[in-house]
């Protein structure tokens, strides 16, 4: 058995900012909550190989592991897998922008398995991602939408 999640939501910024923000790995402990530092270990174009370190869990324990993203700005799309799996046999994210009517719609897609030995099974991972990705979304989209709401309020004032 695999697990997948495909989890969504509507950001009332316009594409570049939600874009640019989304994909700045370097400020990503500011724009996520879980997230306490990054290490960019590689940058080639719009490849990226990172590590990503958690804040520690309940028990105390710090989740880290190396990722390997590639940006694709022409159609909206960022493809990352783990480098370092962890208790994963795979990990695979897509994520997808797409502009609509309210701002910018951003889709996250991810497909994984957990090894035999993992302290959790599939569906219990299925549940967990599905509920951190929501949690981390709506952050995301409010933090994007304060930024974007600062950046008319700074342009008013610029006129």
């Amino acid at each position: 058995m695999a697990g997948h999640t495909d989890n969504e939501i509507t950001i009332a910024a316009p594409m570049e900012l939600v874009w640019d923000m989304t994909n700045d790995i370097d400020n990503w402990p500011r724009l996520f909550s879980e997230y306490a530092s990054v290490d960019v270990l590689d940058r080639d174009g719009d490849r990226v190989t990172f590590r990503l370190t958690m804040h520690p869990d309940a028990d105390g324990k710090v989740w880290s592991w190396v990722s390997e993203r590639v940006a694709d700005p022409t159609t909206r799309t960022v493809r990352a897998h783990r480098v370092e799996t962890g208790p994963f046999q795979y990990m695979n994210i897509v994520w997808e922008y797409a502009e609509t009517a309210d701002g910018t719609r951003m889709r996250w897609i991810q497909d994984f398995a957990m090894k035999p030995d993992a302290p959790v099974d599939d569906a219990w991972m299925t549940d967990n991602i599905n509920r951190n990705s929501r949690t981390q979304m709506a952050l995301i989209r409010d933090r994007i939408e304060q930024a974007a709401g600062e950046r008319r309020t700074a342009s008013v004032l610029a006129d």
